[in-house]
């Protein structure tokens, strides 16, 4: 066995074991279809479809003090894939998401900024429809370019708030000085709480 191969079989063997002694949740977190760790074995979702593979996938890991920590095909051999995508998105519908009022979109816009999970939020059909209600919209266009960035406007919102919204979107999106990981230029089109559709732009 190779020196490589050798560390890689550590590194999952290491990860299995911070997994099986963790009291660590495990959520859903967001990722362009092009991160690394799918060539890596990382468990996900497609959640935008792309022509050769995934625009946005759905990976799993944990939140560990270190670091995130994904789950692995290889933890497939010691847990449950139906178990681990119910108790992610449990774990992310009981999570703490304040959405505000972005005053600098006249309070058209709410959003939820800084976290973990603000990104991750939109998967969240409670916290969607809670979006719905403060907006009194029926139609949601919701931006997440980065981790931890989300911001939602109605769908028929006035032209000039459109516009500063998608400025907005367009300024994070290419904005690394925070280090927040990009995940898509796209906004996404959310409807009773559960994303519909989606927007490239």
């Amino acid at each position: 066995m190779s020196n490589t191969a050798n560390e890689n079989s550590k590194e999952v063997e290491k990860i299995i074991e911070q997994t099986k002694n963790s009291d660590q949740k495990i959520y859903p977190i967001l990722k362009p279809g092009n991160w690394v760790g799918l060539k890596a074995g990382a468990l996900s979702n497609t959640l935008i479809p792309a022509e050769n593979g995934a625009e946005v996938v759905i990976a799993y890991g944990m939140d560990t003090p270190d670091n995130f920590v994904f789950l692995t095909q290889k933890h497939l051999e010691t847990m449950d894939g139906k178990q681990i995508t119910s108790e992610a998105f449990e774990n992310l519908g009981n999570y703490e998401a304040e959405l505000e009022f972005v005053g600098s979109l006249d309070n058209k816009a709410v959003a939820t900024n800084g976290n973990d999970f603000s990104s991750e939020i939109i998967l969240s059909k409670a916290h969607m429809l809670k979006a719905h209600a403060m907006l009194d919209a029926e139609e949601l266009l919701v931006s997440i370019p980065r981790r931890t960035c989300m911001t939602i406007i109605s769908r028929d919102v006035d032209e000039e708030t459109m516009n500063k919204f998608a400025y907005l979107h367009n300024f994070t999106w290419e904005d690394d000085s925070f280090g927040n990981a990009p995940i898509t230029n796209s906004l996404f089109i959310v409807k009773e709480g559960t994303i519909v559709g989606h927007i490239p732009l």
